[in-house]
């Protein structure tokens, strides 16, 4: 009679255990997604300057990227977490050859044979608002994660996400790690030279019920070194069918700040970017100036692309620098092949401010053809050939360079 009993009070405890595990985990698993990107990165650059130690660098690699993201459990705070597994394999390049960036350098002087990493994300969620622990690439205006190479940056840190205000959305977080898009380790934050354990950052952005306006407002400071606030408001304007205005407009300041462990800081930075899209054809004029005694202000090995005049080998960021650009955009999807793209630009910069530099220039000029394969197999597979030039008349480091990225998503859940 007992063993019947004990029998009975398991055939309903285990239900009774399993539908709530299970009505937790729902939003968990059924929102959960993961790709593995194949992404093939070869780069050569040549450099022009006569004397040279060095005439080229090129590095070839295979990536594997795979990216999850979960949903959250289904209880007052949900709880999930993000998984992003990096590795590259080096199919082409020598230490005489050393310099793409796209593998880290061994002990020996040699490119390394391959590198990789894992970096995982604790998040939970309560209302609309985000708490996330761990590792992951940031986007923001002050800190941009980089990914023009064969693996993307990543930091460690903690970051609060709240959008409970309609049309707000606020940021707040400590970042204290990074590892940089050629390697796998870990290490400190820097700026040149100095070193830090801290970066803290808050921002706010609004965005119109329309979606055509969006004003940004975010602040910064890298513990002992500089501090940093960003001013955007970016707006769209549609004139008539098919033909639409957008200006991005930007405004950097900082100084240094606690012990200054790169002495005195102080920077402005103007930034405007204007295109005017008319059906397939786009057109866009830049506009940059930096202002005050030191360059642009950024961690070291992140990107610049909030900056009107960032290119993908220089964002035009020297003291004193005045740049401008002209670019020209082409969507072959009104030609009758949807996927195919084309952009070319040409970027000017003067009045550069260095040590033994008193007006300097520079130019840069840039391509890129990039076709996503729509159908069949091989869908959303993206192929890019980047080509572009440097030309400056202050330093020895001129070059041409041609960049081949064949990028292959699959979807594994």
């Amino acid at each position: 009679m007992n063993i019947q009993n004990n029998r009975a009070t398991h055939v309903f405890l285990i239900p009774a255990l399993v539908l709530p595990f299970n009505a937790l985990a729902q939003g968990f698993v059924d929102d959960t997604t993961a790709t593995l990107n194949f992404r093939n990165f070869f780069f050569d650059r040549n450099f022009t300057a006569p004397g040279v130690a060095q005439s080229q660098a090129r590095e070839w690699t295979q990536g594997f990227i795979f990216d999850l993201k979960s949903g959250f459990t289904q209880s007052t705070v949900g709880v999930g977490v993000d998984v992003q597994g990096k590795y590259a394999v080096k199919l082409d390049g020598g230490a005489g050859r050393y310099g793409a960036l796209l593998l880290p350098k061994d002990a020996d002087g040699e490119p390394a044979g391959s590198f990789g990493r894992l970096g995982v994300a604790v998040k939970a969620k309560f209302s609309n608002t985000e708490l996330k622990v761990g590792e992951w690439m940031p986007n923001f205006p002050i800190v941009t994660a980089d990914d023009f190479r064969a693996l993307p940056q990543t930091f460690q840190g903690v970051q609060i996400a709240s959008q409970e205000l309609k049309n707000w959305s606020f940021y707040a977080g400590d970042l204290r790690k990074t590892s940089l898009r050629s390697d796998s380790s870990m290490e400190d934050l820097t700026f040149g030279s100095a070193r830090s354990d801290s970066f803290e950052f808050l921002g706010a952005d609004y965005r119109s019920p329309s979606k055509n306006t969006t004003v940004r407002l975010w602040s910064g400071e890298l513990k002992d070194i500089y501090e940093q606030h960003y001013l955007g408001l970016n707006q769209k304007w549609q004139l008539t069918e098919g033909v639409s205005v957008n200006s991005n407009l930007g405004f950097f300041w900082g100084k240094d700040s606690g012990s200054a462990k790169a002495g005195q800081l102080d920077n402005r930075t103007v930034s405007a970017l204007f295109s005017l899209n008319m059906a397939e054809h786009a057109i866009s004029l830049g506009m940059q100036n930096v202002s005050g005694d030191t360059g642009w202000m950024r961690i070291g090995g992140t990107g610049g692309i909030y900056l009107a005049n960032n290119t993908f080998n220089h964002a035009f960021d020297n003291p004193r620098e005045r740049s401008w650009q002209v670019r020209y955009d082409l969507n072959f999807a009104g030609c009758g092949i949807p996927g195919l793209n084309f952009m070319t630009r040409y970027v000017h910069g003067d009045n550069v401010e260095l040590k033994g530099v008193d007006d300097g220039s520079e130019w840069v000029r840039e391509s890129e053809l990039g076709y996503v394969i729509q159908s069949g197999k091989l869908k959303s597979t993206s192929i890019r050939w980047r080509n572009s030039s440097i030309r400056r008349d202050f330093n020895a480091n001129d070059y041409d360079e041609n960049r081949l990225i064949v990028s292959y998503p699959v979807s594994v859940f």
